[in-house]
């Protein structure tokens, strides 16, 4: 391995390579292809959460601890069953400090397999995949999250005007999935709504009643009306 170029004692610091400066074997031989490439690391702990990156040329490695409000062990396990959202902290950074990214972990039922979205970088995706389960609940669930998320950048966008295009940028991708799902469930009621209507025609007693007497009556005219030409 060329390592001369490479924070090597950084890297051991955090097991991403050995005494004898082998990669872990944790990692795949893609994954240390990927990471010298420069994409980065994610290693997943309970609720925290770490990424590496080696930057300026391979010479320095970016650490970034991330905290999530519940644990992924429990995140896993529920998102079988439903959606499950959660929001991750930077903890590299003040508190005061914009520093949280929104997830949704959604079971992927063909490959028996939790994945991962996030809702700005993947928000198209996301929203796709939330409507297609048509489940109204489910919609009405993450439009809250959406709202909980505009509120947030809203909250910044004040407070760090030196970052409020990024932000402005943010909050328009959030709007417009709002708007997306706001679209989705007004379409979704009208048709549950028109197929309750349906089923009332179909099912109703009274209704049934009238029509059975219009024949009777119809009948009855027309039987009149052979009478009458005899």
């Amino acid at each position: 391995m060329e390592h001369h170029n490479l924070p090597t004692e950084d890297l051991k610091t955090y097991g991403i390579i050995n005494e004898d400066l082998t990669f872990s074997k944790k990692l795949s031989p893609d994954d240390v292809r990927k990471f010298l490439s420069g994409y980065t690391i994610v290693a997943d702990n309970d609720r925290n959460r770490a990424t590496f990156q080696l930057t300026d040329n391979n010479t320095r490695l970016k650490v970034i601890f991330l905290e999530r409000d519940k644990n992924l062990v429990e995140i896993l396990e529920k998102s079988k069953e439903k959606v499950q959202y959660t929001d991750i902290k930077d903890l590299s950074k003040t508190p005061n400090v914009w520093n949280v990214e929104k997830k949704a972990f959604i079971f992927d039922k063909e490959n028996s397999k939790t994945v991962e979205f996030d809702f700005i970088k993947n928000a198209t995706e996301l929203t796709a995949i939330i409507a297609d389960q048509k489940d109204l609940q489910e919609l009405s669930r993450y439009k809250a999250e959406l709202q909980k998320l505009k509120n947030y950048l809203y909250d910044k966008i004040d407070q760090y005007p030196e970052i409020a295009k990024a932000i402005s940028n943010d909050m328009n991708i959030v709007s417009r999935e709002l708007n997306t799902v706001t679209r989705i469930s007004v379409e979704d009621k009208r048709i549950r709504n028109r197929n309750a209507d349906v089923q009332l025609n179909v099912n109703d007693a009274d209704r049934y009643d009238d029509a059975n007497r219009m024949r009777e009556n119809e009948e009855q005219q027309q039987d009149e009306k052979r009478r009458v030409r005899r």
